[in-house]
């Protein structure tokens, strides 16, 4: 069937690719590493069975990727694709000021640049915007980062936010499946509530104007810099 005029052109099979790969819990970017927070609100009684992670995660979806890091994202890809050094580097300080406990911005900072590293071995490594992204004061952002990632794989700005909000739910439930702890059959059923609120979560942020970003979700914070004592733990974060 030809396409109308009103059709997306469909994306490419090489970008496609790209783009699993990069939502893969097998990039050797540490995600597996952190829960973001949701251990300690499992510790604290929040999150300690299916349905109050799963709702748990949901809030965190909405209240926090929705409204921060994935507009953030999305304005960082057209950064990166207009070769906008100054917008970039203004988005990473935002991202990296808006973390909000040292946990938070340790993680961003480490997968940001273990991204960058992966980046340089590949076949993009002689793009200079590899450079200004090594270059951005403090260290990128992994947001900031994947964004060029996906920018150099040729994705457009939905589905580079589609395919980082699934490697993030994907890696979340994985969390959950060791911290509350849950089977294998509930963490997918967890997926599956997130990947439902994907999609409308995604069209949110692409919309969502500069000057109403935010990053403001105090029981995380609390929580995450509770964690950096937590007596016993899994995850870094």
């Amino acid at each position: 069937m030809a396409a109308t005029g009103t059709e997306a052109p469909p994306t490419p099979a090489s970008t496609l690719l790209q783009l699993l790969w990069l939502a893969s819990p097998a990039l050797p970017v540490g995600g597996f590493s952190y829960s973001e927070g949701l251990e300690a609100a499992v510790e604290a009684g929040l999150a300690h069975t299916e349905a109050l992670a799963g709702d748990w995660l949901l809030a965190q979806l909405r209240l926090s990727l929705a409204r921060s890091d994935l507009p953030a994202l999305a304005e960082a890809c057209r950064a990166w694709e207009a070769g906008d050094a100054v917008r970039a580097g203004g988005i990473n300080a935002w991202l990296r000021q808006t973390r909000e406990s040292a946990e938070l911005r340790a993680q961003t900072e480490q997968m940001g640049r273990s991204l960058l590293d992966w980046l340089r071995n590949g076949p993009h490594a002689a793009d200079p915007r590899l450079a200004t992204l090594a270059a951005l004061p403090g260290a990128p952002a992994w947001p900031t980062a994947y964004a060029l990632a996906c920018v150099l794989a040729g994705a457009t700005p939905r589905d580079t936010l589609l395919a980082f909000a699934w490697g993030w739910a994907e890696n979340m439930a994985q969390s959950a499946m060791k911290a509350v702890p849950l089977g294998q059959a509930a963490a997918q059923r967890m997926l599956s509530r997130l990947a439902r609120e994907i999609p409308p979560v995604v069209e949110l942020a692409l919309a969502l104007p500069e000057d109403d970003r935010q990053a403001h979700t105090p029981m995380l914070a609390i929580l995450s810099a509770q964690h950096e004592t937590q007596y016993s733990r899994l995850f870094r974060s």
